[in-house]
C-alpha cells in the first residue's frame, strides 16, 4: 500500500532555533488543555480560591488559574505560596502587567523566583518605556548584570532607555558563551545606531559577521542597517555573497527580494523591540533544553517588549501544541499577518493542527485563504495541493501542482512530481501519473516513497511484477519499520500468487500498522487463499471495525458473505 507523505512536510520549512544560557527557574504549571473550571461561589475562601487556582493551571488554563489565585493572594489570609502560583500563571498566560504586580518581593519566595520576579518587572517598566526603573531592577544585587544571560541582553537596552549611553554601549562579559556574545554584539551594533554613531554601528557589524552570520539572521540584521543608511547596493552585494554560500536560506533570499524591488528596509527596532528580539535567544534556548515552562514564560516577555515579534508567537504556538492546548495555540498562530514573513509558516502549523478526518472542510478553506493572502508563495501553494487531496479533490490538486512545477522550471525537486503523480493517480489519469512518478525516481533513484507508490501500483495493475517487486524490496529495506511499504511487499507476493510469502509479509505489515483497514484486508484475502478461511473471515470482521472507506466497506462485506471462490480471482502473473 503506498502511504502519501504531506505535501506541506515534503516542502518543510526552515525551523526557528537559537541558542544561550540561563540560571532562572520557575515553578511547576501544567500545560495541558481542558475545558474552563467552574469558578468560586462569590465570597469563598481563600483556600476554595487556591483549589480553584491549582485546578485550572492543573487542566491548562493559565489566565483563569491567575485569576483565582490573584484573588486569593489579595485576601487578608493569602499566603505566599499563592502570591507565587498567582505570579507564574500569571506569566504563564502572558498577563505581564499582572504578573509584575504580583512579582515576588526581596524577601518572597526562592532566589531564583526573585530574580525572574525582577526581570519580569523589569520587561513590565522597559514596555512602559520606564527605562529608568528597568535599569535599576536589573542592576540591583542579587540580580546584577553578571547574573544570567537574559538579565545582561536586556541591561543594554534599558540603560539606553534611561539615557545612560555609557552603559548601554559598553559590551558585557559573555562569559565564554559565543551564542550570547554575538547576541550582545548584535544588539551594541544597533544601539550605535540609535546614538547615530554609524561608524561604530558598521564596524560592531563587521565584527559580527566575522564570527558568524547567525543562520542568515545577523546578515539580514547588517543589510537592512545599510538600506536604512541609502546604501541599498551594497546590502544587495552583501545578501547575494551570503547565497553564494548558502542558496537556499529563505531569510536571505526574502531580504534581498526585497531590496531588489526597492522596499524600504524595517525601521531599527526601538528600545523595548530590540530587547524582545534579543530575549528570544535565551527563550529558544530554554524550549531546546526541554524547559517548556520557562521557555513560555520568556516568550511571552518577548511579545511584552514586542507584541509584533511574529517568530515569538510561532514557538509560543508550539509550545502550546506540544502541551495538548490546542485552541490556544491556534490563536498564537493566527497572529502573524499576511505580509510577514512567518506568515505561511504559521499557517502551515494552524492548519497542521485540525488533524482529524472530519477536518478537511477546514484545511481546505485555511489553505485557499492563505494562498489568496500569498497568491505565489510556493509553500502556500503547497498547503493548498494538499488541503485539495486530503478533500479527495485530486484533480484541482494536480492544477495548483502545475503551477509549483511551472515555478521551479529545472529545479524541480523530486517530491513535486511525486505528489502531482499521486494526485494525477487519483483523479484516474494513471498515464500522466506513471510519467511524473518515473521523473520523480529519475530524480531520486533511492527514495522509497517513490519506489513503494510506483511498485505497488504496478503490482495493483499486473503491470511489470519482477521490477515492481524489486523496487519495493528497495524500499522495504530503506524502511523496514513503515507498515504501508511491508504492506506492498505482501501484496505483491500476492499477485504472483505466493500466498504463504504473502501471509509472512502482511502479518508483519498488521504488526506494524495494526489499525490500518486495507493492510488488514489484504491480509485477509492472503489468508483466504492460503486455505485459511476462518482466519480471513476475522480479518474482514477486523477491517469492519476500523472505520474503512465507503468502497472498502462494500467489498469487505460482499467477502464475508461469499468469500473470495465466487469473486473474479486477480490474474497471477510470473516473475
Amino acid at each position: 500500500m503506498p502511504p502519501v507523505r504531506s505535501l506541506a512536510v515534503l516542502l518543510s520549512l526552515a525551523a526557528l532555533g537559537a541558542c544561550t544560557t540561563t540560571t532562572a527557574t520557575a515553578p511547576s504549571a501544567g500545560l495541558r488543555a481542558s475545558e474552563p473550571v467552574e469558578a468560586p461561589p462569590p465570597g469563598a475562601s481563600t483556600y476554595g480560591l487556591y483549589l480553584a487556582g491549582q485546578a485550572a493551571l492543573d487542566q491548562g488554563q493559565s489566565d483563569q488559574a491567575a485569576g483565582f489565585f490573584a484573588q486569593a493572594a489579595q485576601q487578608e489570609d493569602g499566603a505566599e505560596f499563592i502570591k507565587i502560583h498567582a505570579f507564574v500563571a500569571a506569566l504563564v498566560a502572558g498577563d505581564i502587567p499582572r504578573a509584575a504586580s504580583l512579582a515576588p518581593g526581596p524577601d518572597e519566595g526562592s532566589s531564583s523566583e526573585q530574580r525572574l520576579g525582577r526581570l519580569t518587572r523589569a520587561v513590565e517598566d522597559l514596555a512602559e518605556d520606564h527605562g529608568r526603573e528597568a535599569q535599576a531592577l536589573l542592576t540591583t544585587p542579587p540580580g546584577g548584570p553578571t547574573d544570567d544571560s537574559a538579565t545582561k541582553i536586556l541591561l543594554p537596552w534599558s540603560a539606553a532607555a534611561a539615557g545612560d549611553w555609557k552603559t548601554a554601549l559598553t559590551l558585557p562579559d559573555s562569559d565564554g558563551d559565543r551564542l550570547i556574545a554575538q547576541v550582545l554584539l548584535l544588539d551594541q551594533a544597533l544601539l550605535y545606531e540609535h546614538r547615530d554613531q554609524i561608524g561604530q554601528a558598521n564596524e560592531t557589524f563587521g565584527k559580527l559577521l566575522a564570527q558568524s552570520d547567525g543562520a542568515g539572521l545577523y546578515t539580514t540584521a547588517y543589510g537592512e542597517f545599510l538600506q536604512r543608511h541609502g546604501r541599498t547596493a551594497t546590502a544587495i552585494n552583501l545578501y547575494q555573497a551570503a547565497l553564494k554560500g548558502n542558496p537556499s536560506n529563505a531569510l536571505v533570499q526574502d531580504a534581498l527580494a526585497r531590496a531588489k524591488a526597492g522596499q524600504p528596509a524595517p525601521p531599527a527596532p526601538t528600545f523595548a523591540e530590540g530587547a524582545g528580539r534579543a530575549l528570544l535567544a535565551p527563550a529558544a534556548l530554554l524550549l531546546a533544553e526541554k524547559q517548556p515552562q520557562l521557555g513560555l514564560v520568556y516568550l511571552r516577555l518577548v511579545l511584552r517588549l514586542d507584541p509584533k515579534r511574529d517568530e515569538a508567537w510561532l514557538l509560543v504556538g508550539d509550545t502550546l501544541s506540544a502541551g495538548d492546548q490546542v485552541d490556544a495555540a491556534r490563536d498564537a498562530y493566527a497572529h502573524p499577518q499576511p505580509g510577514s514573513p512567518s506568515y505561511v509558516s504559521a499557517r502551515e502549523r494552524l492548519i497542521g493542527s485540525y488533524d482529524q478526518p472530519s477536518d478537511a472542510p477546514i484545511e481546505l478553506k485555511l489553505a485557499q485563504e492563505t494562498v489568496q493572502a500569498a497568491p505565489d508563495d510556493p509553500d502556500a501553494l503547497a498547503l493548498l495541493a494538499d488541503a485539495l487531496r486530503i478533500n479527495d479533490r485530486y484533480a484541482e490538486s494536480a492544477q495548483v501542482l502545475d503551477k509549483l512545477i511551472a515555478q521551479a522550471g529545472a529545479k524541480t525537486p523530486w517530491n513535486l512530481y511525486y505528489m502531482r503523480g499521486v494526485a494525477l493517480d487519483q483523479a484516474g489519469d494513471w498515464t500522466g501519473a506513471e510519467r511524473d512518478l518515473k521523473q520523480a525516481l529519475a530524480l531520486s533513484p533511492d527514495e522509497p516513497e517513490v519506489l513503494n507508490y510506483l511498485g505497488y501500483s504496478w503490482v495493483d495493475r499486473g503491470q511489470d511484477l519482477k521490477n515492481a517487486k524489486a523496487m519495493i524490496e528497495r524500499a522495504v529495506a530503506a524502511k523496514p519499520d513503515s507498515g504501508a511499504i511491508v504492506d506492498s511487499l505482501g501484496w505483491a507476493y500476492y499477485r504472483l500468487g505466493q500466498y504463504p510469502q504473502a501471509v509472512e509479509q502482511l502479518e508483519r505489515a498488521t504488526e506494524l500498522e495494526p489499525a490500518d483497514p486495507d493492510i488488514n484486508d489484504h491480509l485477509g484475502d492472503a489468508y483466504w487463499r492460503d486455505g485459511r478461511r476462518i482466519e480471513a473471515r476475522f480479518q474482514w470482521e477486523q477491517v469492519l471495525s476500523m472505520q474503512p472507506s465507503d468502497k472498502l466497506r462494500v467489498e469487505v462485506e460482499a467477502k464475508l458473505k461469499a468469500g473470495l471462490d465466487t469473486a473474479p480471482r486477480l490474474p497471477v502473473a510470473s516473475e
